[in-house]
């Protein structure tokens, strides 16, 4: 489960540049739930991600997962419990390194890692099944490197690896957004697949209405550091690409409309 209370960041605060990238956010996602969140650019739903995966640290409020408040632990000490596949597919992986290296520093993570023994033997055995399962015929090439495969290829393999060891929340960015169409539905079917089989509790950022609305229990949609609309249960159920098209337009008339009104009172007061 993850527990999110009145978490606030700002960004270069007391400077021209401040941003206040999430204001008084709280969120509970129960085991199991799939969440999916949306919003334009710069609404906030990476950054929340970011937050909950440790880039940087909150300003003020908590993050509890599977019980532990992690609010103050680094990246890398929260990739014990976070699987992360991010935006790009070149990221998340050692290039260099082969299908089957990456892999299984992906089986060790949180262990003491050796290579030279870690790909022996049965392990070796599960990796060829497990990428024999993408249906990409890639269990014949698990010596290539990573680097050398198509952007498709290569967030199937990070998905694969993010949720190998089943974390206790699987977080993917915008997994999709960089792949051409084929290749992305061919990863969101991967996804779908392996979030159901392993009951995995998952929170996903898309700009994509057909996904948010295909995939998932929950939606909500973010607005300038705070969470606007969550939709779950029969509400969730009845949601259409047009109906978030919609809330999305409103918000935009809402915002124009602010605008105007602002700028008729700097003529008539300034």
């Amino acid at each position: 489960m993850l527990q999110i209370d009145n978490i606030h960041k700002t960004f270069h605060p007391g400077t021209p540049n401040e941003v206040r990238a999430l204001r008084n956010v709280s969120l509970r996602l129960d085991a199991g739930s799939f969440l999916i969140l949306i919003g334009t650019n710069g609404s906030g739903k990476s950054t929340l991600l970011n937050a909950v995966a440790g880039t940087f640290l909150v300003d003020t409020g908590t993050i509890n997962l599977a019980g532990t408040n992690i609010t103050r632990w680094p990246e890398h000490r929260r990739a014990r419990l976070v699987g992360r596949v991010f935006q790009n597919p070149f990221s998340g992986t050692a290039p260099s390194m082969s299908i089957a290296e990456n892999m299984a520093l992906a089986a060790r993570r949180g262990k003491p890692r050796g290579l030279g023994w870690a790909l022996k033997g049965k392990l070796m055995g599960e990796l060829r099944d497990r990428v024999r399962a993408l249906n990409m015929g890639l269990e014949n090439r698990l010596n290539n490197a990573i680097g050398s495969l198509s952007g498709g290829q290569r967030q199937a393999l990070t998905l694969l690896m993010a949720s190998w060891l089943k974390p206790e929340l699987l977080l993917l960015d915008e997994h999709t957004a960089a792949l051409d169409p084929k290749s992305a539905d061919q990863v969101i079917r991967l996804t779908h697949e392996i979030i159901l089989r392993d009951k995995l509790t998952t929170l996903m950022v898309t700009h994509s209405m057909q996904q948010a609305v295909h995939l998932g229990d929950r939606i909500i949609m973010m607005h300038r550091g705070r969470m606007l609309h969550d939709l779950s249960g029969a509400e969730r159920a009845r949601a259409r690409p047009e109906d978030l098209l919609h809330r999305f337009e409103e918000v935009r008339r809402r915002e124009q409309l602010d605008g105007n009104v602002a700028e008729m009172l700097r003529r008539n007061y300034v």
